[in-house]
């Protein structure tokens, strides 16, 4: 029998609610890279951020997809890219180095506050002061091409680009799409909603 209690229970309720704060605006714009630089704030639409290499609601797959033939359009689930201030710092101290700034990884959000960032579940609402809402769609499982970039800015430390991809796993980051069209500022507070059911399998911030 259901109680009076289960009957005024909301969807919401059923979420576990966290918070962060937005360091950095990103944009990658700068033609034959992903490397982005930063902004005051950016406007997105449903397809992401216009002007960025990772904007549109589509995308061809490529070798993260390889159960597609190379080229074939697919739902682009890489709109934004997020990292935090945190697992980037940790990133830097495994490869010896001073920092790791999210140019370098082509992220377009640095964030503060969540310090298991990439464990966030599939699924987790990323909500804006203004009404802006992004969506989780899973870990940015790393690649070669930032760990690229980083041997090229640190020649005096030797395998930086193979050593990143395994340093990097499950602290990466994560990739979200549009939910609700608005702006994303600098300064600004997230609100991040996740499912409780998957809180209590993945134990974020602990």
């Amino acid at each position: 029998m259901q109680s009076p209690g289960d009957a005024l229970s909301t969807p919401q309720d059923a979420m576990k609610a966290l918070s962060a704060t937005i360091e950095a605006v990103l944009l990658a714009d700068i033609p034959g890279t992903f490397v982005t630089r930063r902004v005051d704030r950016v406007d997105l639409d449903m397809a992401g951020i216009p002007g960025d290499c990772h904007y549109g609601l589509t995308r061809r797959s490529g070798g993260r997809e390889p159960m597609y033939p190379r080229g074939t359009e697919i739902r682009n689930r890489r709109q934004i890219s997020i990292v935090s201030v945190e697992e980037c710092d940790q990133i830097a101290q495994q490869l010896g180095l001073d920092m790791l700034l999210p140019e370098w990884l082509g992220a377009n959000l640095l964030i503060s506050g969540l310090p298991h960032l990439t464990q966030l579940p599939a699924g987790s609402r990323l909500l804006l002061p203004g009404g802006t809402g992004l969506v989780c769609e899973g870990e940015n499982a790393p690649c070669r091409h930032p760990g690229e970039i980083i041997q090229a800015l640190y020649p005096d430390h030797p395998q930086l680009s193979r050593r990143f991809v395994p340093i990097a796993k499950r602290q990466r980051g994560i990739v979200c799409t549009v939910e609700r069209p608005g702006a994303l500022v600098a300064g600004d507070h997230l609100r991040i909603l996740v499912e409780r059911l998957e809180w209590s399998v993945v134990a974020i911030g602990t």
